[in-house]
């Protein structure tokens, strides 16, 4: 008798449509492409737009780092001024671009440029798959996504054809098995019209990329386009239709992506997500979307692809590990989204999509752990810059990608100088080697208390303005503060996210360090399913996992109160001392019975989208067919 392993196996290759392969061509990034890059449409429009992003944050930076400049070669420069100087540059003018993006927002929106409308009749239909990758996951939460995705769309009476495809790469057999019982419970209810397919590999050879290039290469022929979405994406039939028509009206479109809100926040540090994402994220969006235009990027899930065009021209080669060994393109959807363009194909963002959501971790040890292996895979974007044929703003997505995350390392180094610094010239801890050693210059010039201030206080309204500027247009139009409950409960929850976000960012930074350094020493981290259900951990856990932070704090406290270390570093200070009860507090229900304010409400709490109201019914219904939720064993 064979195993259970080997039978659901087996009939997972069974529910899958007559084979129609499709050849992915594994493209080479040493060599030219066949055609060249297409000439962006609207090139002057898109050429102002883009300089009102890069030269502003380019003037602003430069001002910055000139100030700076006189101000420490006052006594002549030395290597470590000149270390810190480019530091400051280097980790300001990403804060630039963000102020700049916000204003390339709100001049989109004065300027008031309307999307295209078209009517119906106008849209030839397409075959469209619906891609659902995924990996020990919940069941009963896969499948109760896409019973309420399918029943919208059935509601909407599309011209376009619509089938779902479930491709597990599952490796616990009990879930696989639980994966097969929702799979026939949703196929006895699915809406008439609609296929549905479900398929598990024997071995789930290079991850998500190999999975969607298994299915490419068995049934993508019979396609125009594939939606991909991600095991905790929904989509309303509206969204996945307007996408569908986007992309069958216009030939040159090769990938459109959404903008994806967040949903499902229950504890602290997931409402605190979910509002910056709504409230401040539409803003950076529509930012993004006026400038990259053509050149749009890729985030993996919600989006649909041309699955021709991706098939020719975004096979993912491997990259040379060390020793020589074969390297999976980890963060795979940025360099595909460069591939396709590089090929031709416009790659565009469409920010005012509604009804696109996903789900975020519940915990800081969960978002850290997710963190940590896109850490790595960003990283690798750095080696694929030089990619031949590769559009300019393609490659400032990738490099940009990167630089995300080493940006925590430059922040951390900048904090440690601060530190060394002290609060004037006789606690300065620099000067105070210096002078046991005189080979060394003295430096640096003695710095203000007020210098210390103005400097501290630029960088955090540049950091903050963003969501100023988010937050005051909602509080300024009554019609927006109404769907967060009120004005005074949007203003109390902006506050709170501000604080939050405060005494959550120290720690981030930490952890992206020690994510950057474990990537560049070439440890790995097990690929393994999100953890998409927050949970409390033990203390033991908690402290293990940040003792780092725990102990940075811990010294700075000890240099505060000896007088040595600058009193504008106690709000850092304070959250790394305070990292484990704040990494517990990340994970807490909130009750609903804490004021509005508290809460960090959103239109997608205040008033919950029908479609999340139907997959919750949908989840819980398949939770109990199933009779509770099975998750592999960590």
């Amino acid at each position: 008798m064979t195993t259970t392993d080997n039978i659901i196996s087996d009939a997972g290759r069974s529910l899958m449509p007559p084979r129609a392969p499709l050849q992915m061509r594994v493209q080479d990034l040493t060599a030219s492409p066949e055609a060249p890059v297409a000439p962006t449409q609207g090139l002057a429009r898109t050429t102002i737009w883009r300089m009102a992003l890069f030269i502003p944050a380019l003037l602003g930076t430069g001002l910055l780092v000139s100030a700076m400049y006189g101000w420490l070669s006052a006594t002549g420069m030395t290597h470590l001024e000149w270390i810190l100087l480019v530091l400051i540059g280097m980790t300001f003018v990403w804060v630039t671009l963000s102020v700049s993006t916000v204003g390339v927002a709100i001049a989109g929106l004065l300027a008031r440029e309307k999307a295209d409308s078209r009517s119906p009749r106008d849209v030839p239909p397409m075959d469209v798959a619906l891609l659902v990758p995924i990996y020990n996951e919940v069941p009963s939460d896969v499948f109760g996504n896409a019973a309420a995705m399918l029943d919208d769309l059935a509601r909407r009476h599309s011209q376009h054809r619509y089938t779902l495809f479930v491709l597990s790469d599952t490796r616990d057999p009990q879930i696989a098995e639980d994966e097969m019982r929702a799979y026939a419970a949703l196929a006895a209810q699915a809406p008439e019209g609609f296929a549905l397919h479900y398929r598990r590999r024997d071995a789930n050879t290079d991850k998500k990329v190999g999975n969607l290039v298994d299915w490419i290469t068995g049934w993508g022929a019979a396609y125009e386009a594939m939606v991909v979405l991600d095991a905790d994406s929904l989509m309303t039939g509206r969204a996945i239709d307007r996408m569908a028509d986007e992309l069958s009206v216009d030939p040159q479109a090769g990938l459109i992506q959404t903008f994806p809100m967040l949903i499902g926040a229950k504890t602290v540090f997931a409402r605190l997500q979910q509002f910056s994402n709504i409230a401040y994220g539409w803003l950076l969006a529509e930012g993004l979307a006026k400038w990259a235009r053509t050149e749009g990027n890729y985030w993996g899930h919600n989006a649909i692809i041309r699955t021709r065009a991706f098939a020719e021209s975004a096979g993912l080669p491997y990259l040379q590990g060390r020793k020589g060994k074969a390297e999976l393109i980890l963060s795979h959807d940025f360099v595909e989204a460069g591939l396709l363009r590089r090929a031709g194909w416009q790659v565009r963002f469409l920010p005012r999509v509604s009804g696109s959501f996903e789900e975020t971790p519940g915990t800081l040890i969960d978002y850290v752990l997710r963190d940590q292996r896109w850490c790595r895979g960003n990283l690798q974007h750095l080696r694929l810059l030089s990619t031949k044929g590769l559009h300019p703003v393609s490659r400032y997505h990738l490099f940009h990608g990167a630089v995300a995350y080493l940006l925590s390392p430059a922040w951390f180094i900048l904090l440690v100088i601060w530190a060394l610094l002290g609060v004037d010239s006789e606690t300065n801890v620099v000067r105070y080697f210096n002078e046991a050693n005189p080979l060394f210059p003295d430096w640096p010039p003695e710095m203000s208390h007020i210098d210390s201030a103005v400097f501290l206080i630029i960088m955090y309204a540049m950091l903050l303005t963003p969501k100023l500027v988010g937050a005051g247009i909602i509080a300024l139009h009554p019609k927006a503060t109404r769907v967060y409950g009120g004005r005074g409960a949007f203003l109390a929850s902006f506050l709170v996210e501000i604080v939050l976000s405060i005494a959550y960012a120290p720690i981030l930074m930490i952890q992206q360090t020690r994510a950057v350094l474990r990537a560049l020493l070439g440890r790995s981290d097990t690929w393994a399913a999100q953890a998409r259900h927050a949970k409390t951990y033990p203390l033991s856990t908690l402290l293990r996992f940040h003792w780092v932070e725990t102990l940075l704090g811990h010294i700075l406290l000890i240099g505060l109160s000896a007088g040595l270390v600058s009193l504008w570093l106690i709000p850092i200070i304070a959250s790394l001392c305070l990292a484990v009860p704040l990494s517990a507090l990340s994970g807490w229900a909130m009750p609903q019975s804490l004021p509005r304010g508290l809460l960090m409400h959103c239109p997608q709490t205040v008033r919950e989208p029908a479609i999340v109201g139907r997959a919750r019914m949908e989840r819980l219904r398949l939770q109990q067919l199933l009779g509770g939720p099975h998750v592999p064993a960590e």
